[in-house]
């Protein structure tokens, strides 16, 4: 009669290596991108642009990109499965040059009427000088424009995303809105693996 030792480590070794094998196997062959979009003028909002990648690329399986909107092209956006946008506040609201990047996702790039950016997964972060300067709206706006696209909106570090304040008693940018930056990347790289898997499975499924 085999011992109780025996036993659980046959019952482990049926029971988790099956499932070892197949997180191994879409590893391997799968990954998801995630593409952070910025405008900055100071280097504040390309500092939280490089946390939000930071917490992006913690997530196993994820690739990142990190771009200035104006060198964000059809192709780049459309390839990615995950999309976080950061701005500057610039009279309570999005840059100017945020605003027309998403423009371009129509004027230039021809995301309608496809909806080519439908189910990606979107989130928005904000820098501005002073605690009530128009963060939230910005945040909002960017969200508005993703929702629009039919994209997949997620937040963390806050309630619509992670943003910093950068003057007055907190200049530049510290170590707590760097965490929150990374937790935002870091969410936004975890949804967009939960959608992929879900596509996957449900490719297979109708197969």
């Amino acid at each position: 009669m085999p011992s109780k030792f025996l036993v659980r480590g046959l019952l482990i070794f049926f029971f988790w290596l099956p499932f070892g094998a197949v997180v191994s196997h879409v590893h391997a062959e799968q990954f998801v991108t995630v593409l952070v979009a910025y405008h900055s003028m100071t280097g504040h909002t390309e500092k939280m642009a490089q946390a939000v990648a930071d917490g992006a690329q913690s997530v196993p399986g994820t690739r990142v990109r990190v771009e200035r909107v104006e060198n964000v092209t059809a192709e780049v956006l459309f390839s990615a499965d995950g999309l976080v946008v950061g701005s500057p506040v610039y009279w309570s609201n999005m840059a100017g040059e945020v605003k027309t990047f998403f423009d371009n996702w129509q004027f230039k790039f021809g995301v309608w009427p496809e909806f080519k950016m439908r189910n990606k997964v979107g989130a928005a972060f904000a820098t501005g000088g002073q605690v009530s300067s128009g963060k939230e709206v910005t945040m909002l706006t960017i969200l508005a424009a993703m929702l629009g696209n039919q994209m997949i909106v997620v937040s963390d570090g806050g309630a619509f995303g992670a943003s910093a304040t950068t003057e007055g008693k907190s200049p530049g940018i510290d170590q707590d809105e760097l965490a929150d930056a990374r937790a935002l990347g870091k969410r936004v790289a975890e949804v967009a693996w939960m959608v992929k898997r879900g596509e996957i499975h449900h490719a297979e499924a109708v197969q």
